[in-house]
C-alpha cells in the first residue's frame, strides 16, 4: 500500500474511482454521479492541476481510497478536505485515517493553519473517523446539495499540531 498524488496525467484513474466512490456513496457528496458522467475529460483533469493535493490509496489490485484538500484563494490559510471515500472491500484497514494524517501532514508543511471537511448527517461512521483525528464539529450546517433533504456540518481542527497517525505514508514524486 502507499499513497499517491495524483497529477492531470492521473486523470482517467481519478475518474475511475471518483465514478465508483459516488455510485457507492450517492449521499456522501455534493456531485451526483450522472452529473459527473457526463464531465468532459478536461473537467477531470482540472481539479488536479489546482492548488491543493488529490491523493489516493494504490494497492496491487489499483486505487482503493481517495482525498484531497483544496486551497481558496479567498481563505489562502484553510484546506477544505473533500472526495474522501474508501471502496468497500478495503474499509477497515486504515486508508481512511492515513489519507486524512498525510493530508493533515500536507497542509502543516505548507504553512496551512486550519483543516476544514464536511461531513453528512448520519455518516457516524465517517464522523467517528474525523474527530478521532482531532476534527471538532462547528455547529454550522447546509445542504448537501440542491434539492437533497440530507444536510452537512462543518468540521475543522488546527493543522500546526501533530497528526494523529504516526504512519509516514509513501509518495510518488
Amino acid at each position: 500500500m502507499s499513497i499517491v498524488e495524483l497529477g492531470p496525467e492521473d486523470w482517467q484513474e481519478c475518474r475511475a474511482i471518483r465514478l465508483r466512490a459516488l455510485a457507492d456513496a450517492p449521499d456522501a457528496f455534493s456531485v451526483m454521479l450522472v452529473d459527473a458522467e457526463q464531465r468532459p475529460d478536461e473537467l477531470w483533469r482540472e481539479p488536479l492541476s489546482l492548488q491543493g493535493p488529490t491523493i489516493a490509496v494504490r494497492t496491487a489490485g489499483g486505487l482503493v481510497a481517495m482525498g484531497g484538500g483544496y486551497l481558496s484563494p479567498e481563505q489562502p490559510d484553510v484546506m477544505m478536505v473533500w472526495g474522501m471515500w474508501t471502496a468497500p472491500e478495503a474499509r477497515g484497514r486504515g486508508h481512511a485515517r492515513s489519507l486524512v494524517s498525510w493530508l493533515l501532514d500536507w497542509a502543516r508543511a505548507h504553512g496551512i493553519s486550519t483543516v476544514e471537511l464536511h461531513v453528512t448527517e448520519g455518516n457516524d461512521a465517517a464522523r467517528a473517523l474525523y474527530e478521532s483525528c482531532g476534527f471538532v464539529a462547528t455547529g454550522e450546517w447546509g445542504s448537501l446539495r440542491e434539492g437533497s433533504p440530507l444536510r452537512i456540518e462543518l468540521l475543522r481542527r488546527s493543522s500546526t499540531r501533530a497528526s494523529e497517525d504516526t504512519q509516514k505514508p509513501s509518495l510518488r514524486s
